[in-house]
């Protein structure tokens, strides 16, 4: 069964979704709580909680979109790395390879 948040929102299939669900709760919490004990004021501390709600899990949300975007380009990064040593690996195109006099000359 998938979880659809304010009904579109499905957190078990979008990536970071989940997480950022759960910081933001843990923020509400937090910021709520602790306005709550500053100032004793009911109302207020909701809607504070409210705005951590949202603060926290985009903050969340974008923090970990980024580093899945980062990771997703070193994957790609070293897939293609590894085709090019596949097929480069022997030729004259490879870069390991110490090349010699007669090959320095032809190129």
């Amino acid at each position: 069964q998938s979880f659809k948040l304010l009904g579109f929102l499905d957190v078990k299939s979008v990536p970071c979704a989940r997480e950022s669900v759960l910081y933001g709760s843990l923020g509400s919490f937090v910021v709520g709580l602790g306005h709550f004990v500053a100032t004793s004021r009911v109302r207020r501390s909701c809607d504070f909680a409210v705005g951590g709600f949202i603060c926290t899990m985009l903050g969340y949300w974008f923090y970990c979109r980024y580093n899945l975007a980062q990771h997703r380009i070193r994957q790609r990064m070293l897939k293609e790395g590894m085709r090019n040593k596949l097929l480069f690996e022997g030729s004259s195109l490879d870069p390991e390879r110490k090349q010699t006099g007669n090959e320095r000359s032809d190129s």
